[in-house]
């Protein structure tokens, strides 16, 4: 069959290339046979050649390649293939990079190939994973610098590609248009018109997946290169074959019935088609902009009105639905009409659209790119069905999965700005774009409720809608903005008036969008989230485009842009204003943040005064406008303060968040920045007491502000005066210093903005670049990380690198501001405007008390500085009109007042702010005032009003005399005597008490001192006069409040104060009051005239309010002489102080509130100090690198050695005493298995995690292998319970002993531990399994080791040298082993105690996995036990050997010692070993302490021999000999059994020699020894002994085969007496350290520090080896031997064992004889530097045991191992690969670094924890997920830390957040 193919194919091809016609329709025909769709009926009869797809795709195979094998064709194509792009397309969650040094679009990407082989180092990149998928773009000019293009794609090689021979691809151009028509119609066929709207999703899939091989046939085509991609193109874009092939003309019936199908389904893709119902009947939101433009068309405009979309209602709850009508303008006939396909492309495209982009086909769409000509007609055909895809995002159901395939698309064709442009004249791209936002957002606007809400027009986004909710919208805005940042497109769509009209149309349905009400009784019950949806539209729908709009605003030409947008602007606000039938006043209790049209409006002008030079009132509207304009902002701006002031508590969390985001970084510049600007504009060009009045009426503090006691305020409760009357004179504040908009140059916005953050706290590089707020459209220019940025950072900033505290927190690297900036730059109200939480304005001011503190410039309470401001811009310097209006003066004047008399509800804060005002006028005075003019002019004009002027200079001076109030009769006021009668200082002595009786009445209220004057608009105004009769006939008009609640005040009456101050004096007077003293104020230039000429005199800087009132002062007094004359005088009167109060007992109370409270917080404050002291006089805090777990102090009392017993203090009940028999105290223990000391290797080179192929770890030459392996040869040859006490286990799940120090009784604990299982709290850990926390430090624990009762006598005893000799000493101990069953008599019956002991050893052996304990052939044999139990001391001894390092050298009871629990651990370990007698004839105390009498013993027995003890591990032996005698074991013992073990161990190490000296060294030593045998000190030199040795091993086989391998080694190094000895000191001081700690464990007694050359010496004097006269000139190791019986005898009792074995196993002798134990401390691998190199290699690598490609990869850094993180493939039995790791290679801890987080993750047992990252970026910052892709590299601090950690068991206790796994890591 294939033949026959091949043969066809070969003919066909021959004779088309001579251009036969018959060929052609042969072929035809055949494709038409071959590629034919199935009719089901004539399947079964079909012919040979039957359609199966598999069939069709060989023959087209065979077909185009012309018969010829396809692999050579592909070649053969591929040769032609100018590849100057890499095009390469990725899906979802793929690795790629982005650099921003080469990018000039800001999506630019590149695969990792292209990005390594590229040069990008020092270039500003990171590693992204890939949202909606994307495509390289290595190559492609038009989107990144060409010296970003890697190696490949340099060469620009379309000169050097030889062009195409024609007969390559003759047979391609026939049968691929053929192929593609096959396609279509499967899809055609496919498709079913969805029934009512019911997703067919299955169908489609089950078409999809039978068209996978199809489309993959493609997708290979594509990749032969540009040769095979240009016929493709030819085919899909060629309109003639398109026409012959699919008009369904031809007699084919299939052919007919899919045409038919596809004319139904194009019906659909028209606007005017009628809407398709929902199956539910709830209509189809919107006639959804289904449109699309036909090439060519003219935008016909006189279209009428679109009258078959009826206006239905949809049957949604959400008020009634209008839907608004487009003008008919607007709407472009080509939009409106069906779609035509007239080529492949098309129809291939639409057919995407409607199986919703299935993965496959938009790769092959996207693949096609590389290819010029298929990109301009794929683009074109894209936007043609634009709408189209639109319409049907909107009804899909996976909405997000087509929306990142759409981006994936899109963004490859509309950042290229050539094919933008084009697209935007040919095709109407913008018309089209705006058309269907609005279309989109049309089917869900609803009516507004803001201001007028029964006649309101106007309609805004429900934001509730799922089309706003799930951000349906994003694909089309994210076109748009990136279609925006073409300045090419840009200026058509600001040219173009229409388009500009719709668009400000599409932004006024989003103004006045998710309205806030005020709920004022109860709390509303369901918190709707939808602000969310509402801030996301705002920002993606409105600002971004607006800020794509200004970036291409930035010159002087581009003045008619800005003009038109501010025109249309207006207009639409206007259109606005009369839609919600706006007046003059706001709506109460209502608040919308979203104002989009201010915000272009504001921008606009922004842009057009800071860039473009424009005049600014030319754009301006008239004064009736601006006032409408600054109602909503200001709104806004007052809700804040009541949201802050728990005003709005009723509408739940969500206004909170509402309040937050407004102000969060990514929002500020789009929301409050022009908010603030605009109002800015407002108040320069409005009457400046109109502002201000308008200003405390939105912030309802008006009534506050009277000069009267007490006062009523209708519209406040009076517990919210005080925050909203600090709010608005904070408002007041911002609105007049700040300077964003006003005359700043961004960088000194950019460096305010980063000062202001850094004050808040000390911030990471990252989080400062999302602080900072960005122009969020990405050409704008300030990119973060770009120049500027690092420059301004480093200006302002200094780094912190990284710290650690072992034991805290890992630290990041931080940024600190330098302490200039604190000193000059630190501006709190830029602080006060950015910070998200209130408390950010209070760290900030902590933070600079802090500093200025520390550099000593401060002392006391500093207030926030008042810092210099950048100029004013000329535009606004209306602006500062505000502050020289006598509204405002009015406010100050009253405002010092009422705090210098003390009313209520005044805070620091509101004087803070009033002085910050007043110095403001003082630095913006505009012209200083002749000081003539003041005389007598002024007399006139005062009798309306309460200051003479508008200047504050000169008001300040004015001196006050008598105010009329209004004040409720109650007030203390009205009870006053005509004011003739009492004199100013009078006033001050009997007004004070009075006022403080106010105080009681907290809710009083009052009318107005000015009442608002219905003179224009509402100014205010106060009638005051300095003679009483004036005042006395004064008429004030009254007005009524608009909302105040009728009845609700009582009866006013008006008294009238005199008050005789003027702001002046009121300010000297408040410096008295501050400093506490009378007088304190004296003007500093009478002493100095210099400080009235220096301008800034740095002493005033920083200070309290005492400097504040200094500052203000001298500069009044600066402005003029006059005023400086004024304060000369005042301070000349000698004020009389404000006398102090005599308090009666009911103001004593709310006075004392305060008071008390101060005191009780004393009191608490003292409390807690004693608190902490005494904790820490609990904890020993030295916290130190090395060890990470001194935490406390052994609280045993094991040192006092004259006390005759033991005292523990149980920590819960807090007695305590003796531990006894009947109720034991015991420790606070974790027990954990631990593998630590398995993976120490016997090579100092550490392990390198392997980062490619070749690299390769091999685990056998760990310890525990080895050790593991010695065993198992071990048991081959000898006895099982011989073998088991020749060694140690536990290198691999040991079990690890620590405690924190602290005792409690065992019947207390038990209850503690009810208590806790009965407490239903979530704990970190389970109960159940024993764990617990101490009750006293809190550590994690998880069981008690009794405390042995005995009294420390024996400590004391072994001081005194016994004089007993050896052989008695030996005798003792052989009967002290025999008497087992002498164990004290108490415990051998069931004692609470020996209880207790049983369990706890019951927890011991359950802690490791079983099978860790069993290594006996004969399961459950005793030995087993045996062998377990004295391996735990072992382990436990060993375990503290490395946590000193490796060696004994440093001495003391190191750290270690105070967590140590071995001597309890012993106690309880004795008690249970002498349960197992061993039998007296196995006792290898005997063999080591006695001669055999009978040789033949042994041999005799026919089953296995015991272990020679030459075998025989001494450190295991060692522990056997102790554990087994009877406790407490005396010291002489001790020492004797350590002097028996010695002389063994000696002969090992020469055995061991022995084996590694050459034959001829051999018989030298031999000889050499043999002569000095018959010297006195033959026993104590090691030559002798060595001769002996050799010549009794020589009798074996055992020095035989080894001649011939090991001599080429060894052959170098020679033996000389120097290196033998140090090679025996080497070989005995693991045993040496071993037994040191033992005897200090058992004994007490400091461990003595040393030189690490004299360890040796040092160690055995200590153990009693050396005796103490010895003298150290010449020493050798042999002197500490002590011989119990001759030593020839015994050595040559040991040997002939071996020699025995040696007969029957010659190979194996040397294998076991123990060979020098030097081993390294255990370390975790070595990591590269950087953290790309492990990325790489991992994160595609596939997992060894599923072979897939895991989704979590993470690594093992104990062995390397790769393992998949909660990967069910690799489950075996309900434990992830993660868990089970950790118990085969850690006995239960693991830590594994997670490759795609390149974080560190500890599992312990069942619980888990995040450890933190131990790489970190050029910053100091971890990378969790790796979400900014920024390069990483180690910290080997932090690697350290974790080692350290691991090492020393203490994971448990630093770190705090566990949680259980339940096995699925």
């Amino acid at each position: 069959m294939a033949q026959e193919k091949r043969a066809t194919a070969a003919r066909l091809k021959a004779a088309l290339s001579l251009e036969q016609e018959s060929a052609a329709a042969e072929l035809r025909a055949l494709l038409e046979r071959v590629l034919s769709l199935r009719d089901e009926a004539s399947s079964s009869s079909s012919s040979s050649s039957s359609s199966s797809p598999e069939a069709a795709l060989s023959w087209c195979r065979c077909l185009l390649a012309g018969g010829e094998p396809w692999e050579g064709f592909v070649a053969a194509v591929r040769a032609y293939d100018p590849a100057t792009l890499c095009g390469l397309v990725w899906t979802a969650n793929f690795v790629a990079y982005r650099c921003r040094t080469c990018g000039i679009s800001p999506c630019m990407s590149l695969c990792a190939e292209c990005f390594h082989q590229g040069e990008h180092a020092g270039h500003d990149y990171n590693m992204f994973r890939s949202q909606a998928g994307g495509a390289c773009d290595c190559g492609d000019g038009n989107v990144m610098r060409e010296a970003g293009f890697c190696k490949r794609h340099r060469i620009k090689s379309s000169s050097e590609v030889p062009s195409v021979p024609k007969d390559l691809l003759i047979m391609s151009e026939l049968v691929l248009p053929q192929f593609i028509f096959y396609l279509i119609q499967y899809l055609r066929d496919g498709y079913n018109e969805p029934v009512l709207d019911l997703p067919s999703e299955k169908d489609l899939l089950k078409v999809l997946q039978m068209l996978e091989p199809h489309i993959s046939f493609l997708e290979d085509l594509t990749k032969m290169g540009g040769a095979m991609r240009s016929v493709l193109t030819q085919v899909l874009t060629n309109q003639q074959f398109y026409k012959d092939l699919s008009s369904g003309s031809g007699e084919n019936a299939c052919a007919k019935k899919s045409h038919e199908k596809y004319l139904v389904a194009l019906k659909g893709s028209g606007l005017t088609f009628p809407e398709d119902k929902l199956g539910s009947g709830v209509q189809e939101p919107g006639a959804a902009a289904s449109s699309s433009v036909v090439q060519g068309a003219t935008p016909s405009s006189g279209q009428g009105d679109s009258s078959d979309e009826e206006d239905q209602d949809g049957s949604q709850g959400v008020g009634k639905r209008k839907r608004v009508k487009l003008s008919s303008s607007t709407k472009d006939q080509s939009i409106m009409d069906v779609l035509k396909h007239k080529c492949f492309l098309e129809e291939l495209l639409f057919w995407t659209i409607k199986y919703e982009f299935p993965q496959k086909m938009v790769t092959f769409l996207l693949n096609m790119l590389p290819d010029q000509d298929y990109k301009i007609a794929f683009t074109k055909t894209f936007v043609q069905h634009y709408a189209f895809i639109m319409k049907t995002l909107k009804k899909s159901h996976e909405s997000d999965t087509m929306s990142n395939r759409i981006v994936h698309i899109s963004v490859q064709l509309f950042s290229n700005e050539e094919l933008a442009r084009q697209v935007t004249e040919e095709c109407q791209l913008l018309d089209i774009m705006v058309t269907v936002l609005l279309y989109m957002m049309e089917s869900c606007l609803i009516k507004s409720e803001l201001q007028d809400e029964e006649n309101s027009l106007h309609v805004v986004v429900n934001c509730g809608e799922s089309l706003l909710k799930n951000n349906t919208y994003w694909p089309l805005v994210s076109d748009f903005i990136n279609i925006l940042s073409h300045q090419s497109v840009a200026k058509k769509f600001l040219e173009d008036h229409r388009l500009l009209v719709t668009w400000m149309n599409f932004v006024s349905f989003f103004q006045g969008m998710n309205l806030n009400k005020r709920e004022l009784n109860e709390h509303v019950e369901f918190e709707s989230q939808t602000y969310y949806a509402a801030f996301a539209a705002e920002l993606e729908a409105c600002a971004q485009p607006m800020w794509g709009l200004l970036s291409h605003c930035k010159i002087r030409e581009t003045q008619e842009y800005t003009r038109n947008v501010v025109r249309y602007c207006l207009e639409a606000l206007q259109d606005w204003f009369d839609a919600i039938n706006f007046v003059d006043e706001p709506t109460p209790n209502q608040v919308t943040f979203h104002l989009p049209l201010h915000r272009y409006y504001a921008m606009f002008l922004s842009k057009a005064v800071k860039c473009q030079e424009l005049d600014l009132d030319s754009l301006l509207p008239d004064q009736e406008m601006l006032m409408k304009l600054m109602v909503h902002p200001l709104q806004i701006q007052a809700s804040l303060s009541e949201i802050h002031s728990n005003m709005w508590v009723r509408n739940g969390l969500q206004i909170k968040g509402q309040a937050m985001t407004y102000v969060q970084s990514h929002f500020c510049n789009s929301m409050i920045d022009p908010d603030i600007y605009l109002l800015q504009i407002c108040a320069s060009r409005l009457d400046p007491d109109y502002f201000i009045s308008s200003v405390f009426e939105r912030f309802k503090v008006v009534d506050l502000l009277t000069m009267a006691s007490q006062h009523q305020n209708t519209v406040l409760d009076s517990e919210h005066e005080r925050s909203m009357l600090e709010g608005a004179l904070t408002f007041l504040v911002i609105l007049l210093s700040l300077r964003l908009h006003l005359g700043m140059t961004d960088d000194e916005i950019l460096r305010a903005e980063m000062v202001a953050q850094l004050c808040m706290n000390d911030r990471t590089h990252s989080s400062l670049l999302d602080l900072i707020p960005e122009n969020p459209n990405p050409k704008s220019g300030i990119i973060p990380g770009s120049l500027s940025f690092e420059s301004m950072l480093s200006a302002v900033a200094d780094f912190k690198a990284p710290v650690f505290e072992p034991g805290g927190s890992m630290q990041q690297g931080m940024y600190t501001p330098k302490a200039e900036v604190w000193d000059q730059e630190f501006d709190p109200v830029m602080v006060i405007l950015r910070t998200v939480y209130r408390r950010d304005v209070q760290s900030a001011m902590d933070r600079y008390t802090a500093f200025l503190k520390q550099s000593g410039k401060v002392h006391g309470n500093p207030w926030p500085p008042y810092k210099k401001r950048t100029v004013l811009h000329p535009s606004y310097k209306g602006l500062m009109r505000l502050l020289h209006c006598k509204t405002l003066h009015i406010v100050l004047f009253t405002l010092l007042y009422k705090i210098l008399m003390d009313h209520q509800n005044l805070s620091e804060h509101v004087l803070c702010m009033v002085l910050y005002l007043i110095e403001l006028g003082l630095e913006n005075s505009s012209d200083l005032e002749s000081d003539e003019e003041d005389a007598g002019v002024g007399q006139e004009r005062c009798h309306d009003s309460w200051f003479p002027g508008n200047n504050l200079v000169s008001n300040m001076r004015h001196f006050i005399n008598y105010v009329r109030v209004r004040v409720p009769e109650t007030a203390p006021e009205v009870k006053r005597e005509p004011p003739a009668s009492t004199s100013s200082d009078g006033s001050g002595a009997s007004q004070s008490p009075r006022h403080s009786k106010g105080l009681q009445r907290e809710n009083s209220g009052t009318a107005q001192v000015f009442s608002l004057v219905a003179e224009r608009r509402k100014k205010f105004q106060e009638i005051i006069n300095r003679n009483t009769t004036e005042a006395n006939q004064a008429v004030r008009p009254k007005t009524s409040m608009k909302w105040s609640a009728p009845g609700a005040t009582p009866q006013l009456t008006t008294a009238i104060l005199e008050v005789k101050e003027s702001i002046l004096s009121l300010l000297i007077k408040l410096h008295h009051k501050l400093s506490g003293k009378q007088n304190s104020y004296f003007p500093p230039w009478l002493d100095d005239m210099e400080t009235l000429i220096q301008h800034e005199n740095p002493k005033y800087l920083h200070g309290d309010g005492m400097t504040a009132v200094e500052r203000i002062l001298l500069k009044a007094a600066l402005q003029s002489r006059l005023n400086k004359h004024i304060i000369e005088d005042i301070c000349r009167k000698v004020t009389p102080p404000v006398p102090p109060k005599k308090i009666s007992p009911a103001e004593k109370k709310t006075l004392d509130k305060e008071e008390r409270r101060q005191k009780a917080r004393e009191r608490q404050q003292k409390l807690l100090a004693e608190f902490a002291s005494r904790q820490k006089s609990f904890m020993e805090t030295a916290m130190d690198v090395e060890s990470p777990d001194v935490d406390i102090a052994m609280e045993i009392a094991t040192a006092e050695q004259h006390v005759s017993e033991a005292v523990y203090d149980c920590v819960i009940c807090g007695q305590s005493g003796p531990s006894t028999e009947e109720r034991p105290a015991g420790l606070v223990v974790l027990l954990q298995p631990s593998s630590v000391l398995g993976q120490c290797r016997n090579s100092t080179e550490s392990k390198k995690l392997p980062t490619s192929e070749k690299e390769q770890i091999y685990p056998g030459d760990t310890c525990a292998a080895i050790y593991e392996a010695r065993l198992a040869t071990l048991q081959q040859y000898f006895k099982d319970s011989s073998c088991l006490q020749s060694v140690s286990i536990g290198w691999e799940g040991g079990v690890y002993v620590q405690t924190c120090g602290h005792t409690l009784h065992i019947d207390c604990h038990k209850s503690y531990m009810e208590s806790l299982r009965n407490d239903q709290v979530l704990q970190g850990f389970s109960v159940d399994k024993g764990e617990f926390t101490c009750p006293l430090c809190r550590q994690f624990a998880n069981s008690v080791l009794p405390c042995y009762p005995g009294n420390n006598v024996e400590r004391t005893l072994w001081q005194c040298h016994s004089n007993k000799s050896m052989q008695d000493l030996i005798k003792e101990v052989e009967e002290l082993q025999e008497q087992l069953g002498t164990f004290p008599v108490s415990i051998s019956s069931e004692t609470n105690l020996s209880k207790e002991m049983e369990s706890v050893m019951k927890d011991i052996k359950s802690t490791t996995q079983k099978k860790y304990t069993d290594y006996s052939k004969f399961p459950g044999s005793p030995d087993n036990d045996f062998l377990f139990m004295y391996s735990v001391a072992r382990t436990n001894l060993e375990l503290e050997l490395v946590h000193r390092g490796g060696n004994l050298c440093l001495g003391g009871a190191s750290t270690a010692g105070k967590r140590s629990c071995l001597n309890q651990l012993f106690h309880v370990l004795a008690m249970h070993m002498r349960l197992y007698s061993i039998d007296s004839a196995f006792n290898p105390w005997k063999k080591l302490t006695q001669l055999a009498i009978d040789e033949n013993l042994q041999m005799s027995n026919e089953e296995q021999p015991e272990v020679p003890v030459l075998y025989r591990d001494v450190s295991s032996l060692l522990l056997i000999q102790i554990l087994t005698m009877p406790q407490p074991l005396r010291k002489e013992h001790f020492i004797c059994i350590t002097k028996v073990l010695f002389t063994l161990l000696y002969i090992q190490a020469l055995v061991a020699l022995s084996v590694k000296c050459s034959s001829e060294e051999r018989i030298t030593w031999m000889n050499s020894g043999a002569l000095k045998k018959s010297l006195s000190n033959a026993k104590k030199t090691w030559e002798v002994l060595f001769s002996h040795v050799i010549s009794e091993l020589s009798k074996g086989k055992i020095y035989e085969q080894e001649e011939t391998e090991e001599l080429a080694m060894d052959s170098t190094s020679s033996w000389c007496p120097h290196s033998i000895e140090i090679y025996l000191q080497q070989f005995c001081l693991p045993f040496l350290r071993i037994t040191s700690l033992l005897q200090h464990h058992l004994f007490g007694g400091e461990l003595p520090s040393c030189q690490e050359g004299e360890e040796f010496t040092v160690l055995a004097s200590c153990l009693g080896l050396l005796s103490p006269s010895f003298q150290s000139s010449q020493f050798s190791s042999a002197s500490c031997l002590d011989w119990p019986v001759p030593a020839f005898d015994i050595i040559s009792q040991w040997c002939s064992e071996l020699v025995s074995f040696s007969n029957t196993h010659p190979t194996q002798v040397k294998v076991l004889l123990i060979q020098e134990p030097k081993w390294d401390l255990p370390r975790l691998l070595q990591l590269p530097e950087n953290y790309n190199t492990i990325f790489q290699y991992y994160h595609r690598k596939s997992c060894s045991v599923c072979s897939k490609v895991p989704k979590d990869p993470a690594i093992c850094l104990v062995c390397g191992t790769f393992v998949c993180l909660k990967g069910l493939c690799c489950k075996q039995q309900s434990y992830c690969e993660c868990v089970l790791h950790s118990q085969n290679c850690g006995a239960g801890t693991g830590i594994f670094l997670l490759i795609n987080a390149s974080v560190i993750i500890i599992i312990r047992g069942h619980r888990f924890c995040l450890w933190g990252s131990v790489y970190l970026d050029a910053h100091g910052e971890e990378d969790r997920d790796l979400r900014r892709g920024k390069p990483l590299y180690i910290c080997k601090e932090r690697y350290n830390v974790l080692e350290q950690q691991w090492v020393s068991h203490t994971f448990d206790h630093i770190n705090k957040r566990w949680g259980p796994h339940y096995n699925g890591l």
